[in-house]
């Protein structure tokens, strides 16, 4: 039986997982964004179970009640990446644009109603889409009504994702001037074969003027995104992004696994599958990320989340404050989220709920005065204890059964037996320590510990149906 070694970011000798353990494990799961996740939503959680929430979350404000984080979602992008499995609209009408806008600001007003003006807020992000889509204008008025709706902290995250392709150094600065602090650049792939296969072209030499402008701008941190496992992708024509990627010094990377699902995405079908990397060239392209980016001073935060040592996200895995949210790793604490736009998921108190996934719904709800919420989730008591179980397991990689047990009035070895006695195969194969005290993921466990939270997946064990997930390799 072959071994693969892999570097381990979390200890001097490289982890070695053996081939057919990677084939086991290359299998469909949850990220864990949320715990229950999203495809757990009913339809009988809706906008009036929302408002309840809302307005709960008001009367307790007298608890000092933690900071919101901020979602809006802008859907609209000029061209299709054939990768993509975000809710968006393709157009080249930026007239769109402006009628959205006013939707915006119809759901902020609605939501506002019910949960009071002036509530704080130490975390916004617009995603897409393509945010940058919205014009200098809009992207004003649109900050302009988030300011008199809410109290931004001194200090808060102020992200935006950017589409290279559609910002220069003066769209920069306006982003600066109007308070964003963090930048998010869409690479993906610097290579061209790629980058032709997912109908993405940019070339390298754009995105590394677009760096350095928002370094003379001031932003305090600079995000790259990319994908391993898309078409024409190898391990040889993907270390050379990555070599470049390094020379770029972005301050967090996010390096994703492509989840072909052509069966949910329409898009994706136009990706020839003879054209994906195999689940071994797959793993070997993340060891040599980790490796890559190991070698270069980057913290690996988890899963696929990499930063600078001084970095608020590295500082954040080493104090143990790291949390995880819809939009990944995040510095914040476990705080509700309010999600405005089509398709935007919100969490507030022990529920969560998404906003209708169509711009023809999304409108028609707000046009008769109700929030667009059109499912969602109460939680349980146990959907609460097994949430904090799988983001403790995703963000520190460590469980002590007495101090969880305790957060969480349970006896931990009691509660979680089966799930325990379920761990002992991954406990045997490296990938977990296990004693009576506590359960800690081992540097070759990083690379599955998607799998290791799912043995906590209360929804997993009773469906095994997993085809709508990404796959965890």
């Amino acid at each position: 039986m072959s071994s693969l070694p892999i570097p381990s970011p979390f200890a001097t000798e490289p982890a070695v997982l053996s081939t057919s353990l990677l084939r086991r494990f290359d299998v469909p799961g949850p990220r864990y964004t949320s715990y229950p996740t999203a495809d757990r939503f009913v339809e009988a959680f809706g906008p009036a179970e929302y408002a309840q929430a809302l307005v709960q979350r008001r009367e307790a404000a007298g608890a000092r009640a933690l900071p919101l984080s901020l979602y809006v979602h802008i859907p609209f992008c000029e061209s299709l990446c054939y990768y993509c499995a975000c809710n968006k609209i393709i157009t080249r009408h930026h007239e769109r644009a402006a009628e959205y806008l006013q939707d915006l600001l119809g759901e902020l007003r609605l939501q506002v109603a019910e949960l009071g003006r002036g509530e704080p807020v130490s975390q916004l992000h617009l995603g897409g889409g393509t945010p940058t889509f919205f014009s200098d204008e809009e992207l004003s008025t649109l900050m302009t009504a988030l300011r008199e709706s809410f109290d931004f902290l001194p200090g808060a995250e102020c992200s935006i994702e950017v589409d290279p392709r559609t910002v220069d150094e003066a769209r920069l600065a306006h982003l600066a001037a109007l308070g964003f602090n963090r930048l998010s650049f869409g690479i993906q792939d610097f290579d061209a074969q790629v980058q032709k296969a997912v109908h993405r072209i940019q070339p390298a030499a754009e995105v590394f003027a677009l760096m350095a402008a928002a370094r003379r701008l001031g932003f305090a941190s600079i995000n790259a995104d990319l994908i391993y496992g898309l078409p024409r992708q190898n391990s040889t024509s993907f270390e050379r992004t990555l070599a470049q990627v390094v020379e770029l010094r972005p301050d967090r990377i996010a390096l994703y696994a492509y989840a072909h699902l052509p069966e949910r995405f329409k898009p994706q079908r136009r990706i020839l599958s003879q054209e994906l990397p195999d689940g071994p060239t797959k793993i070997d392209m993340l060891s040599r990320a980790i490796g890559v980016f190991g070698e270069a001073g980057y913290v690996y935060i988890g899963m696929d989340h990499f930063a600078v040592p001084e970095d608020a996200l590295a500082v954040a895995k080493r104090q143990g404050r790291l949390h995880r949210n819809f939009q990944g790793y995040s510095t914040q604490p476990d705080c509700d989220i309010i999600g405005l736009g089509v398709s935007a998921i919100g969490r507030v108190g022990a529920s969560y709920s998404q906003n209708a996934k169509t711009l023809e719904d999304y409108r028609d709800r707000l046009q008769q005065g109700q929030l667009p919420v059109v499912r969602g989730l109460a939680l349980g008591r146990d959907d609460v204890v097994r949430r904090a179980v799988i983001m403790a397991i995703m963000c520190q990689g460590r469980i002590d059964f007495e101090a969880m047990g305790a957060a969480n009035l349970v006896d931990f070895r009691q509660y979680f037996a089966a799930e325990l006695q379920a761990l002992q195969p991954l406990a045997e194969q490296g990938l977990v320590r296990l004693d009576a005290r506590e359960l800690e993921v081992t540097p070759a466990g990083w690379y599955v510990v998607r799998a290791i939270a799912m043995v906590f997946d209360r929804y997993l064990q009773a469906d095994r149906a997993r085809t709508r997930f990404s796959r965890i390799i």
